[in-house]
């Protein structure tokens, strides 16, 4: 029950229409005792890793959101899946396109609906962003360029590769190259080029990279160039086709997200990025239809990050492979 889980989920929980917050999953009591006080949770419904599966014989809950960090998402979406309940990832959905693999076949097998925590596919600006890509009254987007950073000077999970997968690139970086492929309507990239800049902090980025910038190539001609970086700051997005553009900058916050257009500004009221994609998923549940951003979404993006890592590895361009 980190900060992304106390700072926004629950906090979200609240505005949610379709759904509420049921229980909570700790390594820590006290922590399980702070959130039963703070959302008037049931006691019996706080589990720890360890009898975590007897969730299955609880009916007060429906859907599991998975927040862990990424190299344990399978474990636990899987364990749920085996449970009956539905399962909401966050991103990114694992640490390998093997085990985004599993995680489908397991929610297949158990016939429970898998959703990964895209919340920007539910922030009215890039639900814009969706819109113009479709309907393509700028023309298809052939020229786009993005930066995710943030600086990070904390060891912590996040720069432990065994737990994360990765660096930046698995943290924020995922934002840009997701929200290129939005922005090329829900094509994949062909191929990718990338490489890793020195290290300023190697005792602390001892295990993933620092800094990585890469480009990725479209089946159109289109290209992305992109960043991301644990040690500067920029939170960017700009696409631009032959009738126009579209700069936001704030890009990918979890609120303040501002656009410019060739058209002029967008402006949307503000509203919770994190309430909208969990109303949705619980929607979905309750009416059967399919979630928008499902594990397949999910695993195609580890498709991109791994041909991006080798890429940055070898020196080479490498085909993605979808």
């Amino acid at each position: 029950m980190g900060g992304y889980a106390s700072g926004e989920l629950g906090p979200a929980l609240r505005e949610t229409k379709n759904c509420y917050l049921a229980g909570v999953v700790t390594g820590h009591p006290e922590k399980g005792e702070r959130w039963a006080a703070e959302y008037g949770l049931n006691r019996k419904n706080i589990y720890n890793y360890e009898n975590f599966d007897r969730i299955a014989d609880n009916s007060d809950i429906d859907i599991v959101y998975v927040v862990t960090p990424p190299a344990l998402h399978p474990e636990f979406t899987i364990r749920a899946a085996k449970a009956g309940k539905h399962v909401i990832s966050e991103k990114p959905m694992a640490t390998s396109v093997a085990d985004c693999d599993r995680m489908i076949a397991a929610c297949k097998a158990a016939k429970v609906k898998l959703a990964i925590g895209y919340r920007l596919h539910f922030d009215p600006y890039h639900r814009e962003l969706m819109r113009h890509a479709r309907e393509q009254d700028f023309g298809p987007f052939t020229k786009m360029n993005g930066a995710f950073s943030f600086v990070f000077g904390a060891r912590a999970w996040r720069v432990d590769k065994k737990l994360a997968g990765g660096g930046p690139l698995m943290d924020v970086g995922i934002y840009v190259l997701h929200g290129t492929c939005m922005a090329a309507n829900g094509v994949a990239p062909i191929a990718v080029t990338a490489h890793e800049e020195p290290k300023t902090k190697p005792d602390l980025f001892n295990e993933v990279e620092e800094t990585i910038r890469w480009t990725m190539e479209f089946p159109n001609g289109a290209k992305c160039d992109a960043a991301t970086s644990y040690n500067q700051s920029a939170n960017r997005f700009r696409v631009e086709g032959a009738k126009g553009w579209m700069d936001f900058d704030p890009a990918f916050s979890y609120s303040g997200i501002a656009c410019q257009t060739s058209r002029g500004p967008l402006n949307f009221p503000a509203m919770s990025q994190q309430a909208a994609h969990m109303d949705d998923f619980a929607d979905c549940v309750r009416t059967g239809r399919d979630t928008s951003v499902p594990g397949e979404l999910g695993r195609r993006d580890m498709q991109i990050v791994t041909a991006i890592y080798e890429a940055a590895r070898t020196g080479k361009r490498v085909q993605v492979k979808t």
